[in-house]
């Protein structure tokens, strides 16, 4: 191949740009592709995230459950094929609430989720013969979900919950892996494919009678293709604008802690945990009176979003723990380095200790956290693009928010569709750009509520 003339140029290194390499390379054979990124693969924000997966998508319609059900078939094939060198597991989410309320919303989400794909929703409320499987028995199939009402059982397979826990939905389909890994393993196999990583910055897109003609490095110089892939995750609306075409996406911060858990209070066994009702944080008496009097601080005396979670990191000879909880999402220009928030590890930290009270072990007395993040770059409905875009030869795939691990290799597999022209799945017009001309979709989104995004 002449190094000089690429026939597909992927900007951006991160997990969509790899898994648009990979099934490209690996499993269309096609050749004379380059990756390009500025920065080493991997490192601007797709090792930011939680790496954690899930097929739970209830929503107006089945496409995301029908994406990540095709997305997971084939991270769980590469593990196979690897040996699951990125530790690929399934303890699944669960969600847990104190409010008798939130019964009825999951029953309804849970029904819906079971009609879009997600596997049987099992009921177990101590009234009807059901037997609940532990995640840790080896059920690694095991699909849907566990709605548990029944307070014994409850008590009994996660003693680590508040007592005040009235029921937990455990969803199956779930779980984490380690997210470089991940990504390696499919750069490696598409680098074996001929795929060619390149180590510079798109600085701008030729365009010439509506087609995209060739692109300028910063360092390498103008060089003439056919197709372009815009993968530039936090950085997809500048791409296309240059080269005319205005993304509707917007990025928004988020951040995560880890922490050295020595008192082992999140035991090393439990599946993804995430606490589904709103709070208010617990201060001592002295605390409250100082936040009240601080105008600067008083807002940490406010109600606090749904949605604290968390999940060990690393195996039984680790003491890691990982605290997500987006209180606070400013919709924000992506600049670098990421500002953080010094109050996010104590707030993160006292928010999940509602749904593990052994956490309060920790007030005033923080473990030394490692705090990062990164961005979710995103759409309004909070729906990832895999398309073709209004300038012949140019693609996109992004705006995959917080859910980019998990999704990739769908999308991948779905913009490779488009670009060999393969038959597309029936999920396909659901990630398109083109999506927006469509009145009934526009009237639909009037209405969009619940995006499940944690």
């Amino acid at each position: 191949m002449d190094k000089t003339t690429p026939e597909i140029l992927i900007c951006g290194a991160g997990i969509a740009g790899i898994a648009t390499a990979y099934h490209l390379a690996v499993q269309h054979n096609m050749t004379g592709i380059w990756l390009v990124d500025e920065r080493p693969p991997l490192t601007l924000t797709s090792d930011k995230s939680t790496e954690a997966y899930r097929n739970w998508w209830p929503g107006p319609d089945d496409a995301m459950v029908q994406l990540m059900n095709r997305s997971i078939d084939w991270m769980e094939t590469l593990a196979a094929e690897t040996g699951n060198v990125f530790h690929l597991n399934r303890r699944g989410y669960l969600f847990a609430t104190a409010n008798p309320a939130q019964i009825e919303n999951w029953l309804q989400a849970g029904r819906q989720a079971e009609a879009y794909g997600a596997g049987e929703l099992r009921i177990h409320d101590g009234t009807r013969a059901t037997t609940y499987q532990a995640h840790n028995e080896g059920n690694t199939t095991l699909p849907g979900a566990d709605l548990i009402i029944d307070p014994d059982l409850l008590r009994t397979q996660f003693p680590w919950l508040t007592p005040d826990a009235v029921a937990a939905l455990h969803v199956r389909r779930a779980g984490w892996l380690s997210a470089q890994q991940f990504g390696m393993a499919m750069l490696e196999a598409a680098l074996a494919h001929g795929v060619t990583l390149v180590r510079d910055r798109v600085s701008a897109i030729q365009v010439d009678s509506g087609n995209v003609a060739s692109v300028t490095l910063a360092e390498g110089g103008q060089i003439p293709m056919k197709t372009f892939i815009n993968a530039a995750g936090p950085h997809l609306k500048a791409v296309g604008e240059m080269f005319g075409v205005d993304l509707p996406v917007f990025s928004e911060r988020h951040l995560k802690v880890s922490i050295a858990d020595t008192r082992r209070a999140v035991p090393r066994n439990i599946p993804m945990a995430i606490w589904s009702d709103k709070q208010h944080l617990a201060w001592a008496d002295d605390e409250r009176e100082f936040l009240a009097e601080d105008e600067e601080m008083r807002w940490m005396l406010d109600e606090f979003p749904s949605g604290a979670h968390t999940r060990p990191d690393g195996g039984e000879d680790s003491d890691i723990v990982i605290l997500l909880w987006e209180y606070h999402t400013p919709v924000v220009p992506p600049t670098f380095p990421l500002e953080l928030d010094e109050m996010y590890p104590e707030i993160a930290l006292r928010g999940m200790a509602r749904m593990v009270p052994a956490l309060k072990a920790y007030d005033n007395q923080l473990p030394k956290p490692y705090l990062d993040g990164g961005y979710y770059t995103k759409t309004k409905e909070n729906r990832p693009f895999a398309c073709p875009l209004p300038v012949g030869g140019a693609y996109v795939i992004g705006a995959m928010s917080g859910f980019g691990i998990m999704s990739a290799m769908g999308l991948g597999e779905l913009l490779a569709a488009h670009i060999t022209g393969e038959k597309l799945p029936p999920y396909a017009l659901a990630f398109d750009l083109r999506r927006y001309d469509d009145p009934a979709y526009q009237e639909r989104l009037a209405n969009w509520r619940d995006t499940w995004q944690l």
